[in-house]
């Protein structure tokens, strides 16, 4: 075609014959201009549409609009541009005349006509067969212009397309096709018009009108993957696309999902009821639809199943994945039930008891019929060393869920355990020192709140031991930050009672000036207790404040 918008002699035949062969066509268009008024149309204003009884059809719950539903609206006047078959559009006269708009519409009023923003690329227009219900006859008239209007950005899309296509598919297009030829525009020639305002994607809700003339939506869906699939499954909910909704539901049941896709499903469920027995498969991928009880036993068979792995290399890389699960600063975290306190204690009390089985077998107190039921696969020092490692495991998960503060009570009342310190090689010993030390440090910056009763029975306990491990610590760190250490040690004495500071820093000051740095360094914290305790006032005050 040539610059004019005159057809050249047999065009006419020959788009009939192109016609029959598709059943829609679209473009994106800005709002259309009136040949009646050239002036607007070249200053880019917008022109006014005139309406003919507007529905207030609205779409319950539909993803399409969040203050008006589909409608029907008057006739729209545009520019001149014809779509002659799919993949090859028209130029544009540069200055139509209206006398020329006008013989084009009075000559072929089936035409296809459209305007087009040409600040928008031109999309690749895709012939579409009908289904097989619907004659080529009837699949061949273009008697519905749908007119999309993007929510943001002011874009719009304009789509010509047969109305038994969207009557068959769509209940919500059935119902507004139905109401415009009961108000008496039954005319064959004459176009039935539908805007949908404020559509939130202009290409999500093409593609599923795209879907009404495929025979093969599976396929399809395929093809454009997983997320796009759950914006048309939305879509097709919102205008009633039955065919659309199941073909979507059994596509995404049978492909796997990645887990912004799988929370992109879960809040369209909860916006969307669809038939039970459709989603069943779906909603059993997204709940767990099980017993209360076990789902609140859960947490402590996976940990108790760590803490009894065997296997080094597999215990490693379970724990941070679990401890990750756990953590209430995981991402995995939304609306699970909260970790049972009682049942991760249960299984901090049996690590500590096996504990005090390889302390009694490493201090030869334990008798011979109990030893031989022991696990003697293993040497001693790697089985003390895995239940340590099971118990500071287990604290870090209680102190970020805040719910350490009864394993300070629980780990300052093992007496047997500090009786039998003495008697067992440092080599072994010092492992339980390893427990000290994560608490003090917990308590030292300021992570682990717990009364003072709490605290002065933890250090009672265990400060004498931590000063006789010192030197093994050093030697044998397993990661534990030694300066950190003696900075939460001495800040975590100077929350006690003033008479406990004196006996706890009376008894390091002697140890340190016998075995020097095989002690923890404490002066620091020894110096502000010297100044609190025996300076007053002013002096106080100002030498802190230095």
């Amino acid at each position: 075609m040539s610059g004019s918008t005159r057809r050249k002699p047999g065009s006419s035949s020959r788009r009939e014959s192109q016609a029959r062969r598709r059943s829609w066509c679209c473009s994106f268009t800005v709002p259309p201009s009136s040949p009646e008024n050239l002036s607007l149309s070249r200053s880019h204003s917008h022109p006014k549409t005139l309406s003919s009884k507007p529905t207030n059809s609205s779409v319950p719950n539909s993803p399409l609009s969040t203050k008006s539903g589909l409608s029907l609206v008057g006739r729209t006047r545009i520019d001149p541009r014809r779509i002659l078959s799919p993949g090859r559009v028209s130029p544009i006269d540069s200055d139509p005349t209206v006398h020329s708009i006008i013989q084009e519409e009075q000559e072929d009023p089936e035409e296809i006509i459209t305007a087009v923003d040409s600040s928008v690329p031109d999309p690749k227009p895709e012939s579409f067969r009908a289904p097989p219900e619907i004659s080529d006859n009837e699949a061949s008239v273009f008697d519905v212009r749908l007119n999309l209007r993007g929510k943001t950005g002011g874009g719009c899309l304009v789509l010509e397309l047969n109305s038994q296509v969207l009557s068959t598919s769509s209940e919500v297009f059935a119902g507004l096709i139905s109401e415009f030829k009961r108000n008496g525009s039954s005319s064959s020639s004459k176009m039935c018009r539908i805007e949908v305002p404020e559509v939130e994607n202009l290409g999500v809700f093409r593609e599923t009108i795209e879907l009404m003339f495929e025979d093969d939506i599976p396929k399809r869906l395929s093809k454009i993957g997983v997320y796009r699939s759950i914006d048309i499954l939305e879509v097709s909910a919102g205008i009633m696309f039955t065919k659309g909704v199941l073909s979507c539901l059994k596509y995404l049941e049978a492909v796997p999902w990645t887990e912004e896709e799988e929370e992109k499903l879960r809040i369209l469920f909860s916006r969307f009821k669809f038939d039970d027995v459709t989603t069943r498969d779906i909603l059993a991928r997204l709940y767990y639809r099980n017993s209360v009880d076990s789902q609140q036993h859960l947490a402590r068979q996976i940990v108790w199943s760590i803490t009894s792995c065997t296997d080094a290399n597999a215990r490693n890389e379970l724990k941070p994945l679990v401890k990750g699960l756990l953590c209430r600063s995981s991402v995995y975290e939304k609306d699970q039930a909260d970790v049972n306190k009682e049942d991760l204690y249960s299984v901090c009390q049996s690590c500590l008891s096996s504990i005090v089985c390889l302390f009694e077998e490493a201090s030869d107190t334990i008798s011979s019929e109990k030893l031989a039921k022991k696990e003697k696969g293993r040497p001693l020092i790697e089985r003390i060393s895995r239940e340590v490692d099971n118990i500071n495991w287990l604290l870090e998960i209680l102190l970020d869920r805040q719910m350490a503060e009864g394993f300070v009570d629980m780990w300052a009342d093992q007496g047997e355990l500090i009786k039998m310190h003495e008697n067992v090689s440092p080599m072994v010993r010092y492992e339980l020192s390893r427990v000290s030390a994560l608490l003090f440090i917990a308590m030292g910056t300021r992570k682990l709140h717990c009364r003072s009763e709490s605290r002065s029975g933890l250090l009672l306990a265990w400060f004498g031991p931590m000063l006789l491990d010192f030197g093994w610590l050093q030697r044998c760190r397993k990661g534990l930050d030694m300066k950190a250490l003696e900075e939460a040690m001495g800040q975590t004495l100077l929350t006690l009672p003033l008479k406990q500071q004196y006996m706890l820093f009376m008894e390091w000051f002697r140890c340190f000036s016998k075995h020097g740095t095989e002690c923890p360094n404490l002066s620091k914290a020894f110096q502000i207790w010297w100044r609190r305790s025996f300076l007053r006032g002013s002096e106080t005050y100002a030498i802190e404040t230095r």
